[in-house]
This record gives structure tokens, sequence and C-alpha cells, in this order.
């Protein structure tokens, strides 16, 4: 049996609070970090990476909490919610979508966002690509081209890490061999159908009810997986997040609410997974 673990987007709240609920889960007994796979978007590439290098969850979190000073530079939501508005129009191809919002970030001054998205890799603490099944997403913002990042692309985690965080309005895309890469969250907030192939697939989701839940279905689909499960934040972990996912303030909150709602959930991820 092959098993996929994917990690989706979701800010700081969604890292912190990912890195809860797996950090639960080993508590309980069931180890998500034995995944066969491990696919990482935006949040998800921070937290894929950590279990894929053997990191411990908790410090990880703990060292970013200390080392991430300071409140955000105000976003300007405008241009944000007009990056939703094109991803989400049917009427406009998935890929010129992507290509379109790659515009608005390209175009968009950033004050000190790449000092910022960069240092997030710069923190991890494993920079080196481990030898297992490791992919994390990104996009191409020039030309809207998904792409995944694995140890064969020859480029550096760090960088790979950066690009897929790169919220495109909010943090400039990041450069890599010339071209400029935003973050994986542009084509899904999951990308769960790269886990094709395997025959389980956990989830986990942490902004669950931002985009359609028949998105999230037809990705599952299409892996093949006998078994599935999705986890997104219980009420409490929500009420922790509040509006504001980027909040550096979220670091510890959002990791205690993902290791208390871990019980919550161990059986059902355990009876799929083990």
């Amino acid at each position: 049996m092959t098993r996929a673990l994917v990690l989706g987007g979701g800010g700081i709240a969604g890292i912190a609070w990912e890195a809860g609920i797996v950090t639960g889960l080993r508590r309980e007994g069931v180890d998500l970090g034995a995944a066969d796979t491990i696919i990482g978007t935006s949040a998800g590439s921070v937290v894929g990476t950590l279990i894929a290098t053997g990191a411990d969850l908790e410090q990880a979190v703990a060292r970013q909490s200390t080392s991430d000073h300071g409140p955000r530079p105000a976003v300007d939501m405008a241009p944000v919610m007009q990056a939703f508005g094109i991803l989400f129009d049917p009427s406009i191809d998935p890929k010129e979508a992507r290509r379109r919002v790659g515009e608005l970030a390209l175009a968009l001054p950033v004050v000190d966002g790449m000092a910022r998205i960069e240092s997030l890799g710069d923190r991890l603490p494993v920079k080196v690509w481990p030898e297992r099944d490791l992919q994390v997403t990104a996009v191409d913002a020039a030309t809207g081209q998904f792409v995944v990042w694995t140890r064969e692309s020859g480029v550096e985690l760090t960088l790979a890490v950066a690009s897929s965080c790169a919220v495109p309005c909010v943090y400039p895309p990041v450069e890599i061999n010339g071209a400029r890469y935003m973050d994986g969250g542009v084509r899904s907030g999951t990308n769960a159908d790269l886990a094709r192939g395997a025959d389980t697939v956990v989830v986990l989701e942490p902004l669950t009810g931002m985009v359609p839940p028949e998105r999230l279905a037809r990705e599952l689909k299409k892996t093949g997986a006998s078994s599935t499960v999705s986890i997104g934040p219980d009420e409490a972990a929500k009420a922790v997040f509040g509006s504001n996912v980027l909040d550096p303030g979220l670091w510890a909150p959002a990791f205690k609410a993902g290791l208390a709602q871990a019980p919550s959930v161990a059986a059902g991820v355990g009876e799929v997974w083990d």
C-alpha cells in the first residue's frame, strides 16, 4: 500500500495548525510522516519539508515564532480580491487565469516582501532536499505554467519553498533560474491530484470553506485512491485563525489548536492510514 500526505495552503495559521495536527496524531499513534509521498502547497510546502527532513515540528514552530518579529506591512486587499475573482471566474481558462494573476503579482511593488518571503526558506532547519519523495508546488508568474519542484529539479530547497509561499499581491514572485514563481495555491489550495497512484491519501486543508468542496473532491477522484480523508480546522481552530492567516502572532496559538484537534480525528485517520 502506498500512502500520500497532501498539505494545503493557509498562511502562518496553516503552517502552525498542520504542524500541530501532525504532532498530535503522532501522540495518538498515527504517524502521517510515514507517507511515501509528501505534497506541499504554500504553507504545506513548509510543513512538508519539515516532515520530510525529519525536523521536530514543535521546535520548528517555536523557532519561527521567536524569529518572526514585528507586524506585517499593510496589505492592499483590492488587487488580492481582483486575483481571487480571476481565479474563480469559470469563463477564463485556468492557465490563462493564472497568467493574469501572475501579471498582477509581477506589476505590484510589495514593500519588504522579498526579504520576508526569502527568510521563510532560510529559517528551515534543514536546507537540503531529502531523499524522500517531497513535492513542492509553484506557478510561473509570467506564463501561468504549473510546476512541481522535487530533488531532481536542480532548484535549491529554500527557493522552492519560498516560491510556493509567494502569495500573489502579498509577496513578490521568487526568481529561480531567470523566471519568477508564485504560490502553488494559485493553481489549487491542495493540488491533491498530484497524489495520483497512491492507495491512501490524507489531506490537511487549513482553508476549508474558502473554496468549493467539489474542487478537492475532483482532485481526489483523479488520484484513484481507494481510501481518502480530508481534515480541515474545527470551529475552535477557525476562531484562533481569525481573519488574517498571515498574522505572525498565530504561530503558537494555531499550533496548539491543531494539537488540541488531533485526538478527535485520530480514529478516522488511523483507520485508513494504518
